[in-house]
């Protein structure tokens, strides 16, 4: 049902009158019955009528009533705008002393910004939003947080470029030193590992450059990223490396940046496979000043060292953290000391993914060798001998007794038990690579200069750290929620801004799900439901040209 302007008349007398009409089908067709006519439109607008109708019906609609009540009482919204992350991650950011210590670096430079609150928005972006920095200088606008609603795009980009990347090593190292008088933690284990992010640029730089990439992007120009963590997870170091440096240069390179950069003094250093060659080893305990002792991890199959005679040496496992699924051992050769771990649960599993790749290499054989030349899946289980081809039982028996298994390498005193403890918690560098490359989308990088790209992904270290340090107090009050549960929550928690009789006001939606616990950890108090935020600013009539009066009722 609705209503109908209806013409009729000869031309220059025509009058339109007001129809109420209702659609029906009929025989598969859509018709129109009249249902009743108002009027003529120019008498029910003059008479008011037709007002007084449209009001008499509003009494009828519950949505349109609603709008009456609040145009009657002066009601009117502008804005809704993300509250929660600001709320939290900026009492996060405060609590580490990033005000203060951007502050510091910035001292004697001139910025026509506020700097702060640009590294501030390019690291809750990275949390929030992530993207590219022409995609955060629209999203500032969609949050409710103090000091950012000014900044342009070219703020972002001098940051990037022109702070964050110049002073990278000094904000690492004041980052640093306040952690360890912040929250007074021993630094006894350090995780080291590597991974690269491409970037959407075809020239190479010194810094974008073609090399193995984990990103399957061989196309693409890459940078290397290291990173270190303590034993929490926490973010110590990160280090930005040419596309094409190789793990175990960047290995070294984070061992130097620990020694010189920070000064850190005995420590244990634990890494995973590929980060292993005598070379390294000898940098890692050969320095004078400051030896490290090291837990790595070893290649079972290419190194010939531990395939033929530490797994082959007999002893008895003890389980480790008190589960009988882990277990593990300890063994000498050659002057170095090795654990040999087994996981009776991975073992399984890699049993019964050997059982099921001989099953189809049988199914292939049946049809001929030329169904199995080829494929990677299948080599090392094949012998070819005098043109036949056949599955080598011997190569079975060897992937066999490295079901479940790991081997370590290192130089400390720990017993068995904590070598394997130490190395299982290097998932914890791991998820920080999981997080910033997938959470904060470090990859791909859209930068034109190596500079930015650098102030790029310092940024995403800036963003990884509030992050840690949120996930660390929900940790310590047990609470167990998704990350992206937990942003989407804290998204929610809006500022409504409203005007009421003349009066600005901020409202703030409820909190829900997630999102209390996440402003209870973070020690913040949200903030009333309703803030006063003072009278309608008076708005000057724009100024006519001259000899043109301007309508007081503008």
């Amino acid at each position: 049902m609705f209503v109908r302007l209806k013409r009729s008349g000869p031309p220059g007398a025509v009058r339109e009158y007001l129809q109420i009409v209702e659609s029906y089908r009929e025989a598969g067709k859509v018709r129109q019955r009249l249902i009743a006519t108002l009027g003529r439109r120019d008498a029910l607008v003059a008479s008011g009528a037709l007002d007084d109708l449209i009001r008499s019906l509003t009494k009828f609609s519950e949505q349109l009533r609603v709008v009456e009540r609040v145009r009657a009482q002066g009601l009117q919204a502008h804005a809704a705008r993300a509250w929660g992350p600001a709320l939290v991650f900026g009492r996060l950011w405060e609590q580490q002393g990033l005000p203060e210590i951007v502050a510091r670096l910035a001292r004697g430079r001139r910025f026509d910004f506020d700097l702060e609150r640009a590294c501030f928005a390019l690291a809750l972006q990275r949390l929030c939003a992530p993207g590219s920095d022409l995609q955060g200088a629209a999203w500032v606008r969609t949050i409710e947080c103090p000091g950012v609603e000014g900044l342009a795009l070219h703020h972002l980009y001098r940051t990037v470029g022109g702070f964050l990347a110049v002073h990278r090593a000094e904000l690492e190292r004041e980052l640093f030193l306040r952690d360890r008088d912040l929250f007074t933690q021993t630094l006894d284990l350090v995780f080291i590992d590597t991974t690269s992010t491409f970037v959407w640029r075809p020239e190479e730089s010194p810094l974008r450059r073609r090399g193995y990439s984990r990103d399957r992007r061989p196309d693409q120009p890459q940078v290397i990223i290291a990173l270190a963590v303590d034993r929490q997870g926490w973010p110590i170091a990160w280090d930005i490396l040419p596309g094409n440096t190789d793990d175990r240069t960047a290995f070294t390179r984070m061992i130097d940046t620990l020694r010189s950069r920070f000064a850190i003094g005995r420590v244990i250093v634990v890494a995973d496979r590929g980060m292993l060659s005598q070379k390294v080893l000898a940098r890692l305990t050969g320095a004078a000043e400051a030896p490290f002792d090291y837990i790595v991890g070893c290649r079972l199959r290419q190194d010939a060292t531990v395939a033929d005679e530490v797994l082959a040496r007999p002893g008895r496992y003890h389980a480790v953290d008190g589960r009988a699924s882990l277990q593990g051992k300890e063994v000498h050769v050659g002057g170095q000391r090795y654990i040999v771990c087994r996981n009776l649960d991975e073992a399984r599993k890699d049993a019964a993914a050997r059982a099921a790749i001989l099953a189809k290499l049988e199914r292939a054989l049946a049809q001929g060798p030329k169904a199995v030349i080829g494929n990677a899946g299948f080599k090392r289980f094949l012998t070819v001998a005098k043109g036949s081809v056949a599955i080598d039982r011997a190569a079975v028996e060897r992937d066999a007794r490295l079901d479940g298994k790991f081997v370590l390498r290192t130089s400390t005193a720990l017993s068995a038990e904590e070598v394997a403890r130490a190395y299982k918690s290097l998932w914890r560098v791991e998820r920080a690579f999981r997080e910033v490359k997938s959470t904060f989308k470090v990859r791909p990088i859209f930068h034109h200069r190596d500079d930015t790209s650098t102030g790029h992904i310092v940024a995403c270290f800036l963003a990884l750290r509030l992050e840690v340090d949120l996930q660390r107090r929900l940790d310590e009050r047990q609470v167990d929620v998704a990350w992206p549960d937990l942003m989407r929550d804290l998204t929610e928690v809006r500022a409504v801004e409203l005007t009421l009789d003349g009066q600005r006001y901020r409202l703030r939606t409820d909190l829900r799900g997630s999102a209390y616990h996440a402003f209870a950890a973070a020690g913040v108090r949200p903030p009333a439901v309703v803030t006063p935020l003072g009278p309608v600013p008076a708005v000057s009539p724009p100024a006519g040209p001259p000899g043109v009066e301007v309508p007081a009722s503008w």
